[in-house]
């Protein structure tokens, strides 16, 4: 004769309550990384600078249904890059595709106040050729005021790091204005 378990139903649903709980707590993000890509896709629009006497642009773009948040950076005369800012739990997220061909996929650990400067730092590298090839190892955005932003870029090239800054100016806003 089989033994019955008493109780099944209730076991049943016990278990699935886990299940729910647990894929529950690993959707929801920190509420840091979260308050600070909030104040980060304050940066939606477009944004110009002047760069070693080559105008840059730089558009933000909003995307996959508000969860990620896309840099477009045009030089004059030069190709695109795209930079693309995520949330993942308590940190952010932000891959940067290189005209250099690599892509740094860069880390802001403990994220704050955006007007206070956020801070990203090299996690790791794809694309690389050789060690000794360019690429970013950092970024600091700071929104200045609502219309002027600062962005320093950290990189490595071929042992040796530097540092450019660029200062934008909001060329115009998501909605245009």
């Amino acid at each position: 004769m089989k033994k019955r378990l008493k109780h099944p139903p209730a076991i049943a649903i016990l278990l699935a309550i886990a299940i729910a709980a647990s894929a529950e707590n690993r959707d929801v993000p920190a509420a840091g990384s979260t308050a600070t890509f909030a104040q980060m896709k304050s940066l939606a629009g477009e944004w110009k600078a002047v760069q070693e006497d080559v105008t840059v642009t730089e558009t933000y773009k909003l995307t996959a249904n508000g969860t990620a948040l896309m840099a477009e950076t045009r030089p004059a005369n030069a190709p695109s890059m795209i930079t693309m800012f995520t949330v993942d739990g308590d940190r952010l997220m932000a891959t940067h595709y290189c005209v250099a061909g690599n892509q740094p996929h860069l880390v802001a650990a403990s994220p704050g106040d955006l007007h206070k400067g956020v801070a990203f730092t090299l996690d790791r590298v794809t694309g690389m050729k050789t060690a000794d090839d360019w690429h970013n190892t950092g970024i600091t955005i700071t929104l200045d005021d609502s219309n002027h932003m600062t962005q320093t870029w950290t990189y490595l090239y071929k042992g040796k790091s530097g540092t450019t800054v660029f200062h934008y100016t909001r060329a115009r806003t998501a909605e245009g204005r």
